[in-house]
């Protein structure tokens, strides 16, 4: 069995010292290609699907993909997410498709783009932290608006510590995705960050008041120049742009980061070398070898982040605990937040 809840997984990332990407995907082919190269480095893996990919492919299709790979990689821990859910009503219809773990994003009002109040994010959050632990299933919650720095610093773009500590307390959540100055998207930042546009120093002071909760950065592809500069190249119109550096990730990782979300780089690299595909042979119209390069990029990355975040080598050690196994854990209150 590999399907695994997010909480265990992080839970042993925190006890060995590493972190988990968390790969967003939409088809097949990104599934198989992250699939592939956890499997060749023997680790863990995290799976997320947003709001727009379930509706792009359909929850049926959705549910059946996971449940291939589950069958052709059964020694594979799985992680399978519910990424930037919108409702309780959005986690509760993953969780009915065999999600083992699901972001409620009560930092945002149901539309997906209006701030919310602290108010509402704590009653949400706590609502989707009842139901699915009561289910055995793991909650990630957010606080903060996701944004850029490079104007200057906006503290109200950044997470309040004083309000994570009473955010954690208050829901539950396993996981917590804070913001610190990352933004989704391949135009991050316009230059190299630093400590002016990326606050790993507020990062820092939430784990220290809260270290036993697990961490999660967004926002977080490095957006490699390499894939740029293919992208570029075979007619794309991308500016010069910087993603979050892999030394800052890996500092997180020593403070508490637990989970790392990446979608640009993946992204990149599957649409790089299917403009390459099509440019250096414009008489191509088999999709298969369009894909299967895109497939090669994103596994090549993959492994990389999986061997930079210290992941690779960790799938073996793990012993999944079973859903309703964890459900017992949560109503005897044996994983509820321990906050000082």
């Amino acid at each position: 069995m590999s399907r695994i809840t997010l909480r265990q997984l992080l839970d042993h990332a925190a006890e060995h010292h590493y972190g988990v990407p968390a790969f967003s995907v939409t088809n097949m082919e990104q599934m198989l290609a992250v699939m592939a190269a956890a499997d060749a480095v023997d680790a863990p893996v995290i799976l997320q699907v947003g709001t727009k990919a379930r509706a792009y492919a359909g929850d049926i299709m959705i549910e059946h993909l996971f449940e291939a790979l589950i069958k052709m990689y059964p020694h594979v821990p799985l992680c399978i997410h519910q990424d930037h859910g919108n409702s309780e009503a959005t986690c509760a219809t993953a969780l009915q498709r065999k999600f083992t773990s699901v972001m409620m994003d009560g930092s945002l009002q149901e539309d997906g783009k209006t701030a919310s109040d602290f108010d509402y994010n704590v009653r949400v959050t706590a609502s989707v932290s009842r139901f699915a632990h009561f289910m055995g299933a793991s909650v990630e919650g957010e606080i903060g608006v996701l944004g850029k720095l490079e104007n200057g610093r906006d503290e109200r773009l950044l997470t309040d510590p004083d309000q994570a500590v009473a955010f954690v307390k208050a829901t539950k959540v396993d996981a917590l995705a804070i913001a610190m100055g990352t933004s989704h998207g391949a135009y991050k930042f316009s230059r190299k960050p630093d400590g002016e546009v990326l606050a790993m120093d507020r990062l820092e002071e939430i784990h220290r008041r809260l270290p036993d909760t697990h961490l999660v950065m967004h926002g977080s592809s490095s957006v490699p120049q390499e894939l740029q500069d293919i992208m570029n190249k075979y007619g794309a119109n991308i500016p010069q742009t910087w993603g979050v550096p892999i030394e800052e990730i890996q500092r997180g990782i020593r403070h508490g980061v637990r989970k790392v979300n990446i979608d640009t780089d993946n992204r990149m690299a599957l649409i790089g070398q299917i403009r390459r595909v099509m440019q250096e042979d414009p008489g191509e119209f088999d999709i298969r070898n369009m894909m299967k390069p895109g497939m090669d990029a994103i596994s090549k990355l993959c492994r990389q982040r999986l061997e930079e975040f210290n992941t690779a080598g960790q799938g073996s050690k793990i012993k999944v605990v079973p859903m309703a196994d964890m459900a017992r854990r949560y109503a005897s209150g044996a994983l509820d937040p321990k906050i000082n």
